[in-house]
């Protein structure tokens, strides 16, 4: 039986939000995710997009079916390990899962996060990644990506402009954390998600940690109607590959041997509209070097970095 049929016959833990943009892949992303790990599941939804579109109580047409708790952005991960400390106190086993991202997790909520890979605690942390915030408009944070138009980092008439500095790399950092086990996952590719999750539940010692590409239809000006094919259009450029890391040992779960060429996913997206040649070939460049390494690492069926 495959991946979507599994989904088909589950139930929802987590009901749609009725204030959530229509097409948003964060919201296919978080119910996706509550339908594997199932109703023995507790979740941390810190401030962001899925704290704020009703999807878990806040609007009585929403609801959701496991505990639900909302913390702060920077004490998500350290909540989850008192959560955790306590279950193990009295015998019961549990998902302990987060489900951050817009931004929170790759600035605010990395001190707590750090902390939790180096003590070892057992929970699921789910980091949707949609390059920015958005609380008051679309806003830089550590991971958008260079170049990248925002409302904190604008761009002029001549096209000059855009986020200065490289996205952080926050899958990578959290491997060299040594945690058990890191993966990205793609709304895209619905099976490799579902199969990155079950191998996240099998993880009885230490943290384990997906990074879901997630774009932003208001923030990156794409449609409803484009949001999976820009997704996918991410992972078949080589921008934002798929792979999954076990104690350091890598591997590409979904190997793109003949990249599209870039231009096919920069072009679909507002937020790089005003990006030249040079721009692109840098952008280009990085996603090029990023993936040499991979393929290094992972070869012979999962190098060590």
């Amino acid at each position: 039986m495959s991946a979507l049929d599994l989904l088909a016959e589950r139930e929802d833990m987590i009901s749609p939000g009725i204030s959530a943009c229509v097409g948003c892949n964060v919201e296919l992303t978080l119910r996706t995710v509550m339908k594997v790990l199932g109703p023995n599941s507790i979740l941390a939804i810190p401030p962001g997009c899925m704290g704020g579109v009703g999807v878990v109580g806040w609007n009585k047409q929403s609801g959701a079916k496991v505990p639900v708790f909302f913390p702060l952005l920077d004490n998500t991960a350290s909540m989850l390990a008192g959560i955790r400390l306590a279950l193990d106190a009295k015998g019961r086993d549990a998902h302990v899962v987060a489900f951050a991202g817009d931004g929170a997790t790759v600035d605010a909520g990395f001190q707590a996060l750090s902390g939790v890979a180096e003590r070892g605690d057992r929970i699921i942390y789910i980091c949707y990644d949609n390059e920015g915030y958005m609380n008051t408009g679309y806003q830089r944070s550590s991971s958008t990506s260079k170049g990248s138009w925002t409302s904190t980092t604008p761009v002029s008439k001549e096209g000059q402009g855009g986020k200065r500095q490289h996205g952080k790399d926050f899958p990578m950092i959290m491997a060299m954390h040594d945690v058990p086990y890191v993966a990205t996952a793609s709304p895209a590719y619905i099976p490799d998600l579902v199969r990155k999750v079950e191998e996240a539940m099998k993880v009885k010692e230490g943290l384990a940690y997906i990074h879901v590409y997630n774009p932003c239809l208001t923030g990156w000006g794409i449609r409803a109607e484009e949001s999976i094919s820009v997704a996918r259009l991410a992972v078949k450029t080589r921008f934002f590959p798929l792979y999954e890391a076990r104690n350091r040992k890598f591997k590409i779960t979904v190997p793109v041997p003949n990249p599209l060429p870039l231009e096919d996913y920069t072009s679909r997206i507002k937020k790089f509209s005003h990006l030249g040649p040079e721009r692109i070939a840098e952008l280009k460049d990085l996603a090029e070097e990023r993936y040499r390494f991979l393929e290094a690492v992972s070869a012979g069926g999962g190098g060590r970095a």
